[in-house]
């Protein structure tokens, strides 16, 4: 079975979609598990609507932590709420992890909407540095898929960690247990754009380039410099069309 964990607070917008995206799969082995942070819209009733499994989370590195404690499968998948998974993902996703042999691998992204220039922005900056150095400093956002045991036997996420704790992660678990990690070549995540057009492409990037350097040269970001927020993209897109 594939353990589906998705943290979520607020998030009746984009949550049915990436529900229904999970729904049309051509695999069925799975159960979805919503880590909720307290959602005062209706992400509850469309995730009952759904059928997933409901239980008291956070921050998502808390949220994805709590997941695994009542995960029944022997992998998981870790998914932001905002993503869309393609036709035939995870049958093409998990036949690629067992044929690599792979214990923990992430994806490219795509971004939705699909425009030109995000699209090769996001190339630049993410997909083909992260795949070019898979092996040498791993990267794994937005969507992971690890060995439950091996997440077990490396603490989990880190809590402490304010921003960056998936990249913190794969990296702990290459390093401390010489695991096979890599990007996932077969298919790739679709995720929206409500990031970038709430904070901005330049403060996005910059944010995450400086995150990158502080991972390498110091460290992971343990104090909030980087003034990380939880579930802020609607509020904010409300407030910009309210002004």
């Amino acid at each position: 079975m594939l353990s589906i964990i998705i943290p979520s607070l607020n998030e009746e917008k984009y949550l049915p979609l990436l529900l229904e995206s999970i729904k049309k799969q051509s695999f069925s082995d799975y159960e979805i598990i919503l880590a909720d942070a307290g959602s005062t819209d209706r992400t509850l009733e469309i995730a009952r609507k759904y059928n997933c499994i409901i239980i008291k989370g956070g921050l998502p590195a808390k949220g994805r932590n709590e997941g695994v404690k009542v995960a029944k499968g022997d992998i998981v998948f870790f998914c932001d709420a905002d993503v869309v998974l393609p036709e035939d993902f995870f049958t093409k996703a998990l036949s690629e992890f067992k044929t690599r042999r792979l214990e923990l691998a992430s994806f490219s992204i795509i971004p939705i909407p699909k425009k030109m220039l995000t699209t090769i922005v996001l190339n630049i900056c993410y997909n083909y540095p992260a795949t070019l150095l898979e092996t040498i400093l791993p990267h794994a956002a937005t969507g992971i898929l690890v060995k439950k045991d091996l997440f077990g036997r490396a603490g989990g996420f880190d809590e402490d960690i304010k921003l960056s704790e998936d990249h913190s992660l794969v990296r702990y678990i290459q390093k401390r247990f010489k695991a096979r990690v890599g990007m996932i070549k077969s298919t790739k995540i679709l995720v929206s754009d409500r990031r970038f057009k709430t904070d901005g492409w330049f403060n996005i990037g910059l944010k995450y380039l400086l995150c990158e350097l502080h991972l390498i040269f110091i460290g992971p970001v343990k104090s909030n410099i980087f003034n990380y927020k939880f579930g802020h993209y609607e509020n904010a897109n409300k407030n910009k069309d309210q002004n």
